[in-house]
């Protein structure tokens, strides 16, 4: 297994293994799965801020993916970064949660990210959750019935990693840009 920069050559594979997600899932909150332009268009534009969006796969075959987004929009926010982990449902439990979020991670720490954010949908996500935990996030807090998907009212975990320091000191870089300004 090899864990690589997505390209617009992903955009099927990736649309295939979200929408997965998006269908039979709630660690999206999307309720239709979107297409394989759109998955090149949202690619695009994190790859574009210079952020991390990375495959994992074998024998060229996409087994899953992970990026790091803004994580709000106001300038403050520029040192924080939102993570997102999708994998194939045949490659769940095969150690490719792990290759390709810890390669985001490395990435973000390499630009100075200081926070990472997961939003986990779905309090039960043990798989999500428990692949955080293992890579060194800690919870954060629990949202309510923030969503409402496949008949259900669904929670969000936030769970967060301190990078370069944390809070400990001040930045030492411009941090992310947020804007397309």
């Amino acid at each position: 297994m090899i864990v690589r920069a997505a390209t617009a050559d992903d955009a099927e594979a990736l649309a295939a293994i979200y929408g997965h997600h998006v269908l039979h899932g709630f660690g999206t909150f999307e309720e239709e799965p979107p297409s394989p332009a759109e998955m090149e268009t949202r690619r695009a534009a994190v790859a574009a801020r210079g952020l991390p969006y990375l495959v994992a796969e074998d024998g060229g075959e996409v087994l899953g993916f992970a990026y790091a987004g803004p994580f709000r929009p106001r300038q403050a926010y520029r040192y924080t970064l939102e993570d997102s982990v999708y994998i194939a449902p045949e490659a769940i439990g095969k150690g490719v949660g792990r290759a390709v979020l810890s390669a985001v991670i490395a990435a973000c720490e390499a630009i100075g990210v200081r926070q990472l954010v997961a939003v986990i949908g779905d309090s039960g996500n043990a798989a999500s959750i428990g692949l955080h935990r293992s890579l060194g996030f800690v919870d954060a807090g629990v949202g309510k019935s923030f969503g409402f998907k496949h008949g259900r009212w669904v929670d969000i975990v936030w769970m967060q990693k301190a990078l370069n320091g944390g809070d400990e000191t001040a930045p030492d870089t411009p941090g992310v840009r947020l804007s397309d300004r």
